[in-house]
């Protein structure tokens, strides 16, 4: 896929959400491979590049949607990714935790388990990176 604006725009929001750092690691190990290397060219243009920069919501309430989505619906390595982009867009970790506890009734406690301990993991691993 040759390069364009709109693919442009979208390693501009990956990076945004992602921070360098993080973005960094998955381009170098995940997106060498020539099979990733396409799945990334379509999500930078179509997710990132469409998608993140609509107007009529705020980055933050587009994130706090994806932790919502992939709670609900047992997206792990997902939820991993979205829960980083929620912190840095200005999430507290109570914060999601408590959005995640608001799902309890309405998902079931097996997902909301799970969506928790995956939550436990990614707050340690980011308080690790600094």
């Amino acid at each position: 896929m040759a390069d364009s604006p709109l693919r442009a725009k979208g390693r501009a929001m990956r990076r945004k959400l992602m921070g360098d750092a993080y973005a960094d690691k998955l381009d170098k190990s995940l997106y060498t491979d020539p099979i990733m290397e396409k799945f990334a060219e379509v999500t930078q243009e179509t997710i990132f590049g469409t998608l993140w920069t609509r107007p009529g919501l705020d980055v933050k309430t587009r994130a706090l949607i994806c932790i919502i989505s992939d709670t609900a619906t047992g997206r792990t390595p997902e939820l991993k990714l979205h829960i980083r982009f929620a912190r840095n867009q200005g999430w507290s970790e109570d914060e999601l935790v408590e959005s995640m506890l608001h799902l309890l009734g309405y998902v079931g406690a097996p997902l909301v388990r799970e969506a928790l301990l995956t939550a436990k993991e990614v707050f340690a691993e980011m308080r690790a990176e600094g």
